[in-house]
């Protein structure tokens, strides 16, 4: 069974700046919205995700638009005090290979 992916989950890649850096959906990553979030399939892995959090949806889909992840977070009206779980997401599909880094 894989993990439900809310703000809150632990990940590797955590420590490393995940939202000092530039992110983007990876290109074989296919967003499917729903009520709760949203459904994100990886053609490549197989592998489904689920976002457990609308405003973790829509950073995610402005990733690509913002030069850094917590400029695309802020942008989406997460406060300063809830920075470290979206940074634990984000790193988490990074891990996942759901999102890439980009170079700025």
């Amino acid at each position: 069974m894989r993990r439900l992916l809310t703000p809150a989950l632990p990940s590797t890649t955590v420590g490393t700046a995940v939202l000092d850096r530039a992110w983007a959906l990876s290109p074989q990553v296919s967003v499917r919205p729903e009520r709760f979030g949203a459904l994100l399939y990886h053609f490549g892995t197989r592998r489904l995700s689920f976002l457990k959090d609308p405003r973790l949806l829509t950073v995610v889909r402005s990733l690509g638009d913002a030069p850094c992840a917590r400029d695309a977070c802020t942008a989406a009206g997460v406060g300063d005090a809830e920075l470290p779980a979206y940074e634990k997401a984000l790193a988490r599909l990074a891990d996942t290979d759901m999102l890439q880094e980009q170079a700025r």
